[in-house]
């Protein structure tokens, strides 16, 4: 019997649930083989990459001082993991507090001049030179001076030296906030110097070795979260389409060939313009087999293609003959005929759809798992 246009639990409920309608053995059955509208699917390759993975640059020239550790370790976040030779940068810092000492004296001198210009009546320097005679003396002389013409204009000579002194405290004031900003940008070089660990990771690769000289922008270390694993892949814009953040896609690691499902976790919001491609990533599930930089196979549909109607047959229908896949089947004789097949992408857990080989409506024999672990000894 042919069935056309079910569900997949259908399906599978149909090859592994149905009663055999002819038996040779308590481990094999004769079963009809079905047919599923199967999408047409693109298969690409990528990459299984850390969820989160950075690079530390160098910032400042120097010496490498010290790293963490090697490859694989694992280090929490905030650990100190490479520190470049600071030496010359603490010297320099020590200088500007000495700087900034200096300021902060001058500025106060300045203070206390402009203070005694603006208390002291007559002006401070000059009334300090002459003593008290000096007070009396001004305030004959002043008033004489401006009424016959001569000498300054009444009260400017002491404007012009409290101003004097005022901009004295404000170039003080400068020079200490100057020597503030030295000994901040000295403090961020020698944070600089040393790279933290930003989250919980393990070293995936050293660039550099203690000793090594290194130059600003130079790559030092790299550092990764391995918690999660993601598959990243280039996606042609010709099957975006069929790609939505949150659906799961059939995906399979090169280790042991395992299959497993993967989730669009995020898409790039631009193609890139050479290979008119869109970067796609997908999480896999926690504990998955393998490792970051691996091989990895993404199962796309795509949806400019027309659906197909391929047989489907449990997989324990399969027989193996060296690399090449068989089925024992029933033909026109009635009699059992073992016809090479080629199988395509799983369907469900238990059935694998058939490209080539064999027909929908055809009769297949089915091996219980006891005797399928012998179906290389088979005639």
């Amino acid at each position: 019997m042919l069935i056309r246009n079910t569900t997949l639990a259908g399906i599978i409920s149909v090859l592994l649930c149905s009663t055999p309608a002819w038996s040779q053995g308590s481990n094999e059955s004769l079963r009809t083989v079905p047919s599923i509208a199967v999408p047409a699917t693109v298969t690409l390759g990528g990459t299984v990459v850390p969820i989160k993975d950075v690079t530390f640059s160098a910032q400042i020239p120097g010496r490498v001082k010290s790293i963490a550790g090697e490859e694989g370790e694992f280090f929490e976040e905030g650990a100190e993991l490479i520190a470049i030779n600071d030496d010359d940068l603490l010297a320099k810092r020590r200088a500007a507090w000495a700087n900034l000492a200096n300021a902060e004296a001058a500025l106060r001198n300045a203070g206390v001049q402009y203070s005694r210009e603006v208390i002291s009546p007559y002006g401070g320097e000059q009334n300090d030179a002459m003593g008290g005679l000096g007070s009396m003396m001004k305030s004959f002389t002043n008033p004489m001076q401006g009424m016959m013409g001569s000498g300054s204009t009444p009260g400017y000579d002491r404007y012009a030296q409290r101003y004097q002194y005022g901009t004295q405290v404000e170039q003080a004031r400068s020079q200490l906030a100057a020597a503030r900003a030295s000994i901040e940008e000295i403090d961020s070089k020698l944070r600089d110097a040393k790279s933290v660990a930003p989250f919980k990771g393990v070293i995936t690769k050293k660039l550099v070795e203690v000793g090594d000289t290194v130059q600003p922008g130079m790559p030092m270390l790299k550092f990764a979260d391995m918690s999660q694993l993601q598959i990243e892949v280039e996606v042609p814009a010709r099957l975006m389409p069929g790609v939505t953040k949150g659906m799961v896609v059939q995906a399979r690691l090169d280790v042991g060939d395992v299959q497993i499902p993967a989730r669009v976790v995020q898409i790039f919001p631009i193609a890139d313009p050479d290979r008119h491609t869109v970067t796609v990533k997908l999480e896999l599930p926690q504990g998955a087999p393998g490792g970051a930089g691996m091989y990895a196979e993404v199962m796309i549909n795509d949806v400019n293609a027309k659906v197909r109607e391929l047989p489907v047959v449990p997989k324990e229908a399969l027989v193996w003959r060296g690399s090449l896949p068989g089925i024992y089947v029933m033909n026109a004789k009635n009699k059992r005929e073992l016809r090479l097949v080629r199988t395509g992408d799983d369907v469900g857990a238990d059935g694998v759809a058939i490209l080539s080989g064999l027909k929908a409506g055809e009769q297949i024999f089915v091996k219980g798992a006891e005797a399928n672990k012998q179906s290389s000894s088979w005639n």
